[in-house]
């Protein structure tokens, strides 16, 4: 029992001492993936500890009792594995820490290398700025000697000209000097030739003068009376016959006629004259005068004559100016109120433009509420602009084709009480070189209208759109450029209303010019109801209404259209599936009814019919769009 109780105590020294051999080898292990840690160095105490160590035989008994217990321990082979491991591992660890060590020689080499090459670098770069600066300053002392000898070949020039100049300015004084001396020389001695001429000629003259005025006067006073002595003779015979011809006529004096015209006429023409001139005057005056007949037939040509002369010259006047107001319309204008028959009957058989504008003036002109409203507004505030006589507003209408741009135009001008006149964009451009002058006739011929002028210009955008497009010509920048003058002040004329599909394409000097913007968009449903009622009404119910009493004496009464449950709800459906319908196309729709109904026998619409042709006219628009979105994805513009 003693025995095992003493080897309980000593196993579990030993078990205990090999566990911290263990731990102490476990310690000290080095992994490959790690960082090398070299163990620190014993400290003195310990040091000194370890020769205390040694020189205690208990402790060195005790160890060797332990390293017997450790190699009769069945972990001995264990052990000693640990230990080699734990050599083989610190080995790795020199090995290491050698390979460290070489890296670390390797890159203080490369780092010394890398400075060596940077002074290298630095000593050839202050090298070439030091070769770079002795050539500048080579170069500039080259070029500071090549500028001094340049000054100085330039002022050797320059005095080399003036001193050529000087002997050239003293050559040509001398030579003008010379000349002048001559010259005075020439003139004095022909100044004196020419006095001693003068005289000479002088005397001559005065001296020949004399003579011929001597001879003038002799002959003229001989002349002048033989002249008189034969003009006395001629008198008193023609006289004499005078007398004895009208001697029958009281109080008829021949001599107080001759005395008359000889006094009024010119001198050289009553001496002149024919004294038979006057044996013919006076003997039509006898047969006039002594036949009562003649005489009346005599009064009776002269005042035809003359009221025919008057009622010509006037009455060219009065066709000529008919002429020119008909002719002197542009020919640029389409369409225009202006009156071509200048006479009161005419005036009084059309109605004025103020009774037009005391009524709706936009009944037949369908559309939004909003627009209408102010549309009306636009067209009483033109009229009272006019009354006021203040600078009119310019207006520009935009949207699809066939939305009521030039209807609202034509009651907008009869609305406000101004004459009306339209023209077309695409009208210009086959005008050439001429259109400059055309379009300032419109404006000359616009301004001769005493109500002012509503002048609207359809399809705008065909001579009006941007400057800077590569397709617009000479003269359509020519045309364009003489719209802007005459519209670059606001006028108290002309109200300029412009239509177009294509605002964008507008230059921007033209919607620089315009007061007023409105949309005309296509119209809704409420609209197209409206639309179908209007064109209905017009084209099938009151179709019959318009043939006048005259016309139909002569021509065959047309057969009365017979509707047939064509009430508002079918009106209602229609105008829901002419979705996307301009105005026009309504239109179109129903007088298509209206075609529709007179190919029948009986020329009745029912609502079969009207539906039928509404859902044909459909799908043709739809169809139309569809072609037309198809050709503009195939536009070489699209493509491109």
């Amino acid at each position: 029992m003693r025995r095992l109780r003493l080897r309980l105590p000593a196993r579990a020294a030993s078990a205990v001492a090999a566990a911290a051999v263990t731990v102490a080898s476990l310690a000290d292990v080095a992994y490959a993936d790690g960082h090398y840690r070299r163990p620190p160095p014993p400290p003195p105490d310990a040091m000194g500890d370890a020769s205390a160590f040694d020189s205690d035989p208990d402790t060195l008994e005790r160890m060797a009792r332990a390293l017997r217990e450790m190699k009769n321990s069945p972990l001995h082979k264990h052990l000693n594995q640990l230990m080699k491991k734990q050599e083989a591992t610190r080995l790795e660890a020199l090995e290491a820490e050698q390979v460290q060590m070489a890296i670390n020689q390797n890159l203080r080499d490369i780092e010394r290398k890398k400075k060596e090459a940077e002074e290298n670098r630095k000593n050839m770069e202050q090298q070439l700025q030091s070769k770079a600066q002795a050539l500048r300053y080579e170069d500039d002392l080259a070029r500071k000697r090549m500028q001094t000898e340049h000054e100085a070949q330039r002022r050797h020039d320059a005095e080399l000209v003036k001193m050529q100049e000087a002997s050239g300015i003293r050559k040509e004084e001398a030579r003008r000097a010379t000349e002048q001396k001559m010259l005075q020389k020439t003139l004095q001695a022909q100044i004196e030739k020419a006095e001693r001429d003068r005289e000479t000629n002088k005397a001559k003259a005065y001296a020949e003068g004399e003579a011929r005025a001597h001879a003038k006067i002799l002959s003229e006073d001989v002349d002048r009376d033989i002249l008189v002595e034969r003009m006395k003779g001629e008198r008193e015979k023609w006289l004499a016959a005078v007398n004895t011809t009208f001697s029958h006529i009281e109080g008829f004096n021949a001599l107080a006629i001759i005395d008359y015209y000889q006094v009024n006429l010119p001198v050289q023409l009553s001496f002149e004259m024919d004294p038979s001139f006057w044996f013919v005057l006076v003997g039509g005056f006898r047969d006039l005068f002594s036949d009562r007949k003649k005489l009346m037939m005599g009064i009776g040509g002269v005042t035809a004559l003359a009221a025919g002369v008057y009622t010509t010259r006037e009455g060219a006047r009065v066709t000529w100016g008919y002429i020119n107001r008909i002719l002197g319309q542009p020919s640029l204008i389409r369409e225009s109120s202006m009156p071509k028959f200048p006479l009161p009957a005419s005036r009084l058989l059309k109605p004025s433009s103020a009774s037009l504008s005391q009524g709706a003036g936009f009944e037949n002109v369908i559309l939004h509420p909003s627009l209408k409203r102010r549309i009306e507004h636009l067209a009483r505030a033109t009229a009272n602009t006019k009354s006021h006589d203040a600078p009119f507003r310019n207006m520009m209408f935009y949207g699809p084709p066939g939305t009521g741009k030039t209807l609202v135009a034509r009651e907008m001008a009869r609305k406000s009480g101004l004459d009306y006149a339209m023209m077309t964009g695409g009208d210009v451009a086959p005008l050439g070189s001429e259109a400059v002058t055309k379009i300032h006739q419109i404006f000359d011929w616009a301004k001769k209208s005493k109500r002012g002028m509503l002048l609207f210009i359809d399809e705008a955008d065909a001579f009006l759109c941007e400057r800077n497009s590569i397709h617009m010509s000479e003269a359509q920048r020519s045309a364009l450029n003489a719209l802007l003058f005459r519209t670059g002040d606001q006028s108290r004329d002309i109200v300029l209303v412009l239509a177009t599909n294509r605002p964008g394409d507008l230059d921007a000097a033209i919607t620089d010019r315009i007061d007023e913007v409105i949309e005309f968009p296509l119209p809704g449903e409420d609209e197209r109801f409206e639309l179908l009622k209007l064109y209905l009404n017009q084209y099938i119910l009151k179709e019959e209404t318009k043939g006048s009493s005259w016309s139909s004496l002569f021509n065959k009464k047309p057969r009365k259209i017979d509707v047939k449950g064509v009430t508002d709800d079918l009106l209602w459906e229609a105008a829901r599936k002419t979705d996307g319908f301009s105005g026009r196309e309504i239109a179109k729709l129903v007088a298509s009814v209206q075609a529709a109904v007179y190919g029948r026998p009986d020329c009745i619409l029912d609502p079969q019919l009207f539906l039928e042709i509404i859902d044909y006219k459909v799908a043709e628009h739809h169809q139309r769009i569809k072609l037309a979105s198809e050709g503009k994805a195939t536009s070489p513009a699209a493509l491109t």
